[in-house]
């Protein structure tokens, strides 16, 4: 009775998913060859499932880091923030962590090298009050922004699971974001990686330094004509010099679950 009562709980306690839950050995064995730790979720949307490694992980929330940029992006964008995404921001002027930070620019080019302080400009400019209501409405991880409105995708409290990554991008990709269908359009565009014959692959990567350990993210998704299969991978991730390590392993997942083509 104790052990049924201590499963109750947990089931209580764990978010909820409508999606069934599939365990892949594939994927398994692809973390293990490379000796990482993480999780690697693909939310197949026509099949309602999820297909994965490491379910209890995929379940923690952690926080996101650069892969906030997505809803940043379009928060920012519906709070006309910025008129558009060519629009340039200011930097502030002030030495960054990387040279190539330190300049002026827009979201369509400050999104593809990660840049920090143009988002957190347009975070400022979005205002704490209409990023919180933004947020909730998004329903984006445990939806808390705390009281400092360029940081909190950075260093807390906000929060999310891999689950809830592929979850919300299964919305996105599909344009059901509560946000007008051109904004959506023009953040999928800035966010864009590569396409091939009848499939296009879109995603963001993130890297949460303040967490123990550090957590290295790659989120997106693949469109296959109206067939939309997202998918968040997260790993320990120690080092900068692991970034590539997890773009690298997300593809190699994507291929084995047969969403992307196998390499020649």
């Amino acid at each position: 009775m104790k052990r049924l009562l201590v499963v109750l709980l947990i089931l209580l306690v764990l978010p909820a998913h409508a999606a069934d839950w599939q365990e892949s050995d594939a994927i398994a064995k692809i973390f293990k060859a490379r000796d990482l730790h993480g999780t690697f979720v693909l939310y197949d949307v026509a099949g309602n499932r999820m297909i994965g490694h490491n379910r209890t992980r995929a379940q923690v929330r952690y926080i996101p880091a650069s892969t906030f940029k997505i809803p940043n992006s379009l928060i920012g964008l519906a709070a006309a923030s910025v008129s558009n995404v060519d629009e340039v921001l200011p930097y502030g002027g002030k030495p960054q962590p990387m040279k190539e930070w330190e300049q002026d620019m827009s979201l369509r080019n400050a999104i593809r090298i990660s840049n920090v302080p143009i988002y957190q400009e347009l975070a400022r400019r979005t205002g704490l009050v209409r990023m919180r209501d933004a947020v909730a409405a998004l329903e984006y991880g445990n939806e808390s922004i705390g009281t400092h409105v360029d940081d909190f995708w950075l260093v807390g409290p906000l929060k999310i699971s891999a689950i809830e990554q592929a979850e919300f991008l299964a919305r996105f990709g599909q344009l059901q974001l509560p946000f007008s269908r051109p904004i959506q359009l023009s953040v999928r565009e800035i966010i864009f990686l590569e396409a091939g014959d009848k499939w296009a692959l879109y995603g963001k990567t993130g890297w949460a330094t303040s967490s123990t350990p550090k957590i290295g993210w790659w989120v997106g998704w693949v469109q296959k004509g109206d067939e939309i299969y997202s998918f968040a991978l997260n790993i320990d991730m120690p080092d900068l010099a692991d970034a590539p390590k997890r773009i690298e392993l997300g593809k190699e997942c994507l291929r084995a679950l047969g969403v992307l083509p196998a390499t020649p």
